[in-house]
């Protein structure tokens, strides 16, 4: 049994088609592309007509994609940018219309998928508390639960209004931050963010998404992406903030320029570092662990009928 699923994200569009083998899902095809589906729309409630485009020729190429990889249809979840935009039945019927229906998924569901993802992950099968942090283009997601009995409880879920384009658009109007900019913005996040764990209350923490993830290629200097290079590895608190900084201080051609980086995150890189650095901060995290599965990866097995 093959199946593919698509994140069809704020910024980035992510296929992920995986065969069922021996009781478990196995990754065999993975792609990211980022299309800037919701560049704009914290400004204009609309998807842009070029957000729009590259998104759904994206869909195309991935429908193809995993119709050759053995999976006989392609189901899309749709995020934040979707669920703002004013526009969003029109691209939805576009999507429809060629072959590439898409689920907008609410962000609570978007919570639970991604804590799901990680929860079920091998990695953390001696984990008994976990938090994890999802930055996004729109809307950033955090649970805390723990492990009872063999099940996860939540002790905190929420998915936050907060978003690396969003932020961009209000509060960095230049290319390279100032300390202005950046103190209004870590000013802002913590009192929307408004949470303080006791030390050590928030278990092992996990980065979900481009941000963690592009950090590690940076630093370790990755010109080709290897999933198994990336997932697992730690991030800690101090090491967040120089990137933060140091990646504040570029413009974005300096930026795209950095080995590493995926193409078209030079301009939201640097504000999702932030943005992890302040989720860190909050649950008073010295580190958190890389983890290259989404909630796509959960999303393989939700029942259709559930949105």
């Amino acid at each position: 049994m093959v199946r593919a699923v698509v994140d069809v994200g704020s910024n980035s569009v992510l296929l992920l088609v995986s065969e069922y083998q021996s009781g478990i899902w196995v990754p065999i095809l993975e792609r990211s592309r980022v299309t800037g589906l919701g560049l704009g729309t914290k400004t204009s409630g609309l998807l842009s007509e070029t957000g729009m485009q590259s998104t759904l020729e994206t869909l195309a190429e991935y429908r193809q994609l995993s119709l050759d990889a053995g999976a006989p249809a392609l189901r899309s979840g749709a995020t934040m940018a979707v669920r703002m935009a004013s526009n969003s039945v029109e691209f939805c019927e576009r999507a429809a219309k060629q072959g590439t229906p898409i689920d907008v998924i609410s962000g609570e569901l978007e919570a639970d998928l991604g804590f799901s993802a990680v929860g079920s992950d091998p990695l953390f099968a001696r984990s008994n508390r976990l938090s994890i942090i999802d930055p996004g283009g729109h809307s950033t997601e955090l649970v805390t639960s723990d492990r009872i009995g063999g099940t996860w409880n939540q002790r905190f879920r929420h998915s936050f209004a907060i978003g690396a384009l969003g932020m961009r658009e209000e509060f960095f109007p230049s290319e390279r931050a100032t300390p202005e900019m950046i103190m209004r913005t870590i000013s802002y996040l913590d009192d929307v963010i408004g949470l303080c764990y006791l030390p050590n209350q928030s278990g092992a923490v996990v980065s979900l998404g481009a941000t963690g993830t592009n950090l590690i290629t940076i630093r370790e200097h990755m010109l080709e992406w290897d999933s198994s290079r990336v997932h697992g590895q730690t991030l800690d608190y101090e090491e967040v903030s120089r990137a933060t900084q140091w990646l504040m201080e570029m413009s974005d051609a300096e930026r795209a320029a950095v080995p590493g980086i995926e193409p078209g995150r030079e301009r939201s890189l640097h504000i999702g570092a932030l943005i992890l650095e302040r989720f860190m901060f909050a649950l008073r995290a010295e580190s958190c662990v890389v983890s290259t599965r989404g909630w796509r990866h959960a999303f393989l097995e939700l029942n259709p009928a559930i949105k």
